[in-house]
């Protein structure tokens, strides 16, 4: 798909970076760069432990100095690296993902806490979090969010979110409560930033990332293994609905929710 259709506002397209022939290798490139780096990414207590594993002795003898030193890995002159939010981010997910396995029975049978829960919500994006929020927690729906707006350095990004997935990694209260905005990044399902060019892809634990096929885009639900359909012209997929929303925090917001059935 041409990368100048994504302009248009009259209708949605997903982002060029999660699909277009053009920037396919880009992405599978990119996505297994990335992997390796997350692999290790828990041994390091700090991101300046983090960015010293990728200094050498001899980066250091010519630099003759450390912060020099990792302020150039952390620019990328040595490779692709995680900045300090996602290092943050993939770290918190991994010690969440650790005290879940270590207390599952407690979870289980403790009462579920809603982040939205006493909010007085007045934004729609908002609004739809907070309804589907439960669903999300409890395993009932895994809803997709697309979001399309500016960073915090003025860039225009977009990109596809797992929302149960961050839910399970990230703490919601400041997004309810405004301090906070809901945002793409390079670890979600797709991410693409329209000044740098930047594209990933990743899979998430409740989806598998289908950039590849004749239909375009798709998210393969790993329950049920149905597929989710974010092409605007066709039908969102079997058990999953599409929602266009109006926010006055975002340029361009929809929703998939795709529900899981129980036999």
């Amino acid at each position: 798909m041409d990368v100048s259709v994504l302009t248009s506002a009259s209708y949605y397209v997903p982002p060029a970076g999660c699909h277009s022939s053009v920037l396919q290798q880009s992405v599978k490139m990119e996505y297994n760069a990335v992997g390796r780096v997350h692999d290790s990414v828990t041994q390091f207590k700090v991101y300046e432990d983090y960015l010293d594993s990728k200094i050498t002795p001899m980066d250091l003898f010519y630099l003759k100095s450390r912060e020099l030193a990792r302020t150039l890995v952390e620019h990328g002159h040595k490779g692709t690296v995680l900045s300090r939010e996602e290092f943050e981010e993939k770290k918190a997910a991994a010690q969440a993902a650790e005290a879940a396995r270590s207390n599952t029975f407690y979870n289980r049978s403790r009462p579920m806490t809603l982040a939205s829960a006493g909010k007085e919500l007045k934004d729609n994006f908002l609004q739809a979090l907070a309804e589907r929020e439960e669903a999300n927690r409890s395993g009932k729906m895994t809803s997709v969010i697309f979001i399309r707006d500016h960073n915090t350095l003025g860039q225009e990004v977009s990109g596809y979110i797992d929302y149960a997935h961050r839910l399970k990694t990230q703490d919601f209260e400041p997004y309810f409560n405004g301090k906070k905005r809901l945002m793409p990044g390079r670890l979600d399902l797709c991410y693409y930033n329209w000044k740098t060019q930047v594209s990933t892809s990743n899979s998430s634990p409740n989806f598998e990332v289908i950039y590849d096929d004749p239909n375009g885009l798709l998210f393969k639900n790993k329950r049920d293994k149905k597929m989710l359909n974010v092409d605007p012209v066709s039908g969102p997929g079997e058990d999953s609905n599409r929602t266009f929303l109006r926010s006055d925090l975002y340029i361009h917001v929809v929703i998939y929710d795709h529900n899981i059935r129980t036999v």
